[in-house]
């Protein structure tokens, strides 16, 4: 049984009135598996990992898709390609709701069957790990060892000393590497590779500059490109765009990256204890990771689409986070300080200055306790932060 309650559930369950097939999408560990056994209990399960159940879809693709007639759960569906125009095939002939249900770790082969073969039949999603409001009151501790231990749901099934909880993210690399770049990139030298996930990691919360990160790390901006496209694909890194409107201003057209997960991104920093995150020059860039990866959470397991930005002029006008609202463009400053400080209001009033119509008052999501309207800005504590949309 999930021991977290997964906000997705009540998506899954909507789209499977409405589509034959689900998709779920999302990292490794993520949950997914556990999630779509538990919301749909009474279909078979079926893992296209096992060599046996393999074996027999690539040998007698029909023979095994007759047994599961009124619908299945298909784990790591990627792994057989064939199974999406197959599955065309039995939708159009019987288009019952939510009959089947796919789920997978890689979204190159998931996303590409999915849309040569099932596009208007399936209903798309993506769990990513644990949200703040998934969590619980009586789960959640505080600032630095969500930022330090990050949102994988294995780390907070039960209590993990540090060094378990090092451990598990170097397996988790390791597995990763071994599993899904091998199989990607035919990757040669995964030092290379590894040292290349460790810039990303050093530049979550910035501005992504390919021709720098291809230089420190070795390799080509094409090879760069490549990769940094891999680990999108794995969820362990998303790009978030700049806000298309122009405002009469001159605009930094530039993606910021971030990591999907800020306890994988202080493993792979070198951060292997809680307290060294407190002063750590990094403790900002995680901060905002978070909030940005909550906001993004919160979109996710409710089905709305992304339609999160960022702002930032040439003259170094910007926001951490834009996105519109029923009163009009919402904009966010993050900033990790614990005292809401006369020069973090005023951050807070900048963030809204580049909108030229009227705008909701801007909110400032910083790392204290404390939550109050100050000056036109409305300071938000990371504490009451379970609700992105209305905290």
């Amino acid at each position: 049984m999930n021991i977290f309650p997964r906000d997705l559930s009540a998506t899954l369950l909507r789209l499977a009135r409405q589509f034959p097939v689900l998709a779920v999408t999302g990292p490794r560990q993520s949950g997914k598996t556990t999630l779509v056994r538990e919301v749909f209990a009474d279909k078979t399960y079926v893992s296209l990992e096992d060599p046996v159940e393999l074996g027999f879809a690539q040998t007698d693709p029909r023979g095994f898709l007759q047994r599961f007639d009124q619908g299945a759960i298909f784990d790591e569906a990627q792994r057989w390609p064939e199974l999406f125009s197959l599955l065309q095939g039995m939708v159009d002939a019987d288009r019952r709701p939510g009959r089947f249900v796919l789920s997978g770790s890689q979204q190159f082969g998931l996303m590409a069957g999915v849309t040569q073969s099932l596009a208007g039949r399936v209903g798309l999603t993506r769990l990513l790990p644990l949200a703040m409001s998934e969590l619980g009151p009586a789960v959640q501790r505080d600032l630095y060892t969500h930022l330090w231990l990050g949102s994988y749901p294995s780390l907070w099934q039960v209590e993990r000393s540090p060094i378990e909880a090092m451990d598990w993210f170097s397996s988790y690399v390791a597995t990763y590497v071994e599993r899904d770049v091998r199989q990607l990139l035919r990757v040669q030298d995964l030092s290379t590779f590894a040292r290349f996930v460790r810039l990303c990691a050093a530049r979550t919360g910035t501005l992504l500059n390919l021709v720098s990160l291809a230089t420190d790390a070795g390799v080509s901006h094409t090879t760069a490109r490549h990769w940094l496209s891999v680990l999108q694909s794995s969820e362990l890194v998303f790009l978030l765009q700049p806000y298309h409107r122009n405002f009469g201003k001159r605009l930094v057209k530039t993606p910021k990256l971030y990591f999907t997960d800020t306890g994988l991104a202080a493993w792979l920093l070198g951060i292997r204890e809680e307290p060294l995150l407190a002063l750590h020059p990094m403790r900002g860039a995680l901060f905002e990771t978070w909030v940005v990866g909550e906001f993004r959470k919160f979109r996710d397991n409710r089905g709305l689409p992304a339609d999160l930005y960022f702002w930032r002029d040439n003259n170094g006008l910007e926001a951490d986070l834009v996105f519109e609202s029923a009163q009009g463009l919402q904009c966010v400053e993050i900033k990790s300080g614990q005292t809401i400080t006369p020069d973090l209001v005023r951050a807070g009033q900048r963030a809204a200055r580049f909108v030229t119509e009227p705008t909701p008052e801007p909110w400032l999501i910083h790392g204290g306790n404390e939550s109050y309207t100050r000056e036109g800005v409305r300071c938000i504590s990371w504490r009451r932060f379970s609700n992105p949309l209305a905290p």
